[in-house]
């Protein structure tokens, strides 16, 4: 499974297609403080980038690929002051 939660914190491995983004995205509208972990994420669907976009989760740990990581660059991280 390309997303697994677990309490506050979604983990996205390896490719995550658009089936993903409707479970991402209830799952962030019921989480109070939600995190995600991006480290082992490869590909996302646009969809998915819309929904973290969009709801703008903290980022524990930013993606590898330089690619996502450039889309990704606008959303809270948890070492982010401000």
């Amino acid at each position: 499974m390309p997303i697994s939660m677990n309490g506050d914190l979604a983990i996205l491995d390896a490719h995550c297609a658009i089936e993903e983004a409707e479970t991402l995205l209830d799952w962030l509208r019921a989480t109070a403080c939600p995190r995600v972990d991006l480290s082992g994420c490869t590909h996302m669907h646009a969809a998915v980038l819309q929904t973290l976009l969009v709801m703008r989760p903290t980022v524990v740990a930013a993606p590898t690929t330089p690619f996502l990581a450039h889309f990704l660059v606008g959303l809270p991280s948890a070492g982010a002051v401000g």
